[in-house]
């Protein structure tokens, strides 16, 4: 069985593709993060607040089309509702470097609840992360993203200059 490597380099932690109990949703955005270039993972959900906040004056939509290199992944959560008429009528959907999928798991609160995707802690909705080319270079765990910010940890993810 041939196995994708994905590092993930602030973990410290090497997961594959394949990785046993991961979700097929999981399988997806590790194969796609793993892929030349930066990934973003955006974590959200349509009840909430902060997800919400995030698209006054049109955040996300025109983030990602400023930033046409870049893959986005959004990731419904904690929801039954995939949320997808909500993205849309926020002009965020069809655009050709994003993909919108939906986790299984709805559990809002209690047990059950998603606490990790592709074994990396997830507390908080929403939550960004940035990947270059399979390796987890940096995660907004708490709250609203602020576009600014999220500019130039891409940038920085993208830089070729190495530590």
């Amino acid at each position: 069985m041939k196995r994708i490597l994905v590092l993930f380099g602030l973990l410290g932690v090497a997961l594959s593709a394949q990785t046993p109990g991961w979700l097929l949703v999981e399988e997806e955005v590790a194969a796609e993060a793993a892929k030349p270039g930066i990934t973003v993972v955006h974590f959200w959900a349509p009840w909430c607040p902060n997800s919400a906040a995030e698209h006054k004056e049109q955040g996300w939509r025109k983030f990602i089309a400023a930033h046409p290199e870049v893959r986005f992944i959004f990731i419904t959560v904690r929801s039954s509702d995939p949320g997808y008429d909500y993205l849309e009528a926020r002009g965020v959907g069809g655009q050709e470097n994003l993909t919108l999928l939906h986790h299984p798991n709805h559990v809002r609160r209690g047990e059950g609840r998603i606490t990790s995707f592709m074994d990396i802690p997830l507390s908080w909705v929403p939550t960004t992360w940035v990947f270059r080319e399979g390796r987890l270079c940096y995660a907004l765990n708490y709250g609203e993203v602020r576009f600014p910010l999220l500019a130039q940890l891409i940038a920085d993810a993208a830089d070729d200059w190495r530590h």
